[in-house]
């Protein structure tokens, strides 16, 4: 069994879940919890999963970073507009040469981290997974689940598999969640960004979930249209998404059971968007090169407009 212990900053619907089913499996992981800790450190986790229901009745729950042991590997699972709070909870509990996993949408956000903790190394993981955190505590697994890994470097410069990646993964592996690892973090980054702003954009301005956003031409051409200027925004950056996984996406959300994205979910309860790190920094670093990128351009004010109004 490994012996790297883990934290996990942001016991939500994705940060729960994926920390449920490392405990599970026996690996030591600490939660950060805030509006929910009394609930957890009282009664534990409990996963609805279309895998399989589980609970644990007892997590290592903690209101303070400061009172959290130094971790191998701090898994940041926390919303990107809470970001601005990191530079104090990361250096208490993320031990010198230890990782960081940043398990968060949108694009620039190692960047950011690198420059607040030094010593550590980042990597950045691309979840696919459709959850929600229906109580306290309480998380319900609707679909998928598959995570793809890729390590930073200075730049986004690709610099292939690494140790850390493969050990990291290996305990996932054993916690039963896919993994994949991506020799360019960068090019995954922006091929999550071909579900990501046009689900998640839509979803709030059209008040609508994926599969409606599906079952109709004029919105399935839109997303389309959107898809293919994330691969403008990428090509702009030196990295290059085929056609062929445009299609895949498109597919696999056809697919998907109904699903309300996560950013849906936080303008219905009247929280802040993740309109900056999802749709603003892809925007302008393709702007800053000189790529127009007119759909996502539009896109990315009407929701500044609502997310302000919220």
């Amino acid at each position: 069994m490994s012996e790297r212990k883990y934290a996990i900053l942001g016991t939500g619907a994705l940060g729960g879940f994926y920390g449920a089913k490392l405990q599970k499996v026996g690996l030591d992981v600490h939660f950060l919890l805030k509006s929910d800790y009394e609930q957890v450190s009282q009664n534990g986790l409990i996963v609805e999963s279309k895998d399989g229901d589980f609970t644990l009745p007892q997590v290592n729950a903690y209101n303070d970073v400061a009172k959290m042991p130094k971790c191998d590997v701090v898994v940041v699972a926390l919303k990107t507009t809470q970001n601005h709070l990191l530079s104090k909870l990361l250096p208490p509990v993320v031990k010198d040469d230890g990782v960081v996993l940043v398990l968060q949408n949108g694009l620039g956000i190692e960047e950011e981290i690198a420059d607040i903790v030094d010593k550590v190394h980042v990597i950045g993981g691309l979840c696919f997974l459709c959850s929600n955190k229906i109580g306290a505590g309480h998380i319900r697994h609707l679909d998928y689940g598959h995570i793809t890994l890729g390590e930073y470097a200075a730049g986004y410069s690709t610099i292939g598999i690494t140790d850390r990646m493969v050990q990291i993964a290996h305990d996932f592996q054993t916690a039963e969640i896919s993994i994949e690892l991506a020799e360019d973090l960068l090019l995954g980054r922006w091929k999550k960004l071909v579900w990501n702003i046009p689900y998640n954009g839509l979803s709030v301005v059209l008040n609508a979930r994926t599969d409606e956003l599906m079952a109709d031409t004029y919105t399935r051409t839109l997303v389309k249209q959107l898809m293919y200027e994330v691969k403008a925004g990428a090509n702009s950056m030196g990295r290059t998404i085929p056609d062929s996984f445009i299609h895949t996406m498109l597919d696999y959300t056809m697919k998907m059971k109904p699903y309300r994205t996560s950013m849906k979910i936080d303008y219905d309860e009247c929280r802040p968007l993740e309109v900056e790190a999802i749709v603003g920094n892809p925007l302008r670093k393709a702007q800053a090169l000189g790529v127009n990128l007119p759909q996502i351009s539009s896109l990315y004010h009407q929701l500044k407009f609502l997310d302000g109004r919220n």
